[in-house]
């Protein structure tokens, strides 16, 4: 019964004070968010039905969109600030940030 309640709970409190996920990470590849980087984000974020973004130094891109990544030429050690919002929001954050986290696979 306390466990029905709690989920109960949580979901009103979900969805009255549902606001966007936000995370700053630093792109730690060696290339940075050269063309190859980029087309893994913009198919990992193309997976998901929340809206995602990304900014840095001002400009805010649609992550699922590959030119808008590109665009932020973000380099190594560059700090991105991703933004999740939808269904699968926490999913999808963890996600990306373990993609950049992972060197996009790339292992430098």
């Amino acid at each position: 019964m306390r466990l029905s309640s709690f989920f109960f709970h949580n979901n009103i409190t979900r969805a009255s004070d549902h606001h966007m996920l936000q995370q700053e990470t630093t792109i730690v590849n060696k290339l940075g968010l050269h063309a190859r980087a980029s087309a893994k984000l913009t198919q990992l974020a193309g997976n998901y039905q929340s809206e995602i973004w990304m900014s840095r130094n001002g400009r805010r891109i649609n992550a699922k969109s590959i030119m808008g990544v590109m665009m932020l030429a973000a380099g190594i050690g560059s700090t991105v600030l991703i933004e999740t919002e939808g269904a699968d929001e926490k999913e999808a954050m963890d996600a990306l940030l373990k993609l950049i986290a992972d060197k996009f696979g790339e292992g430098q």
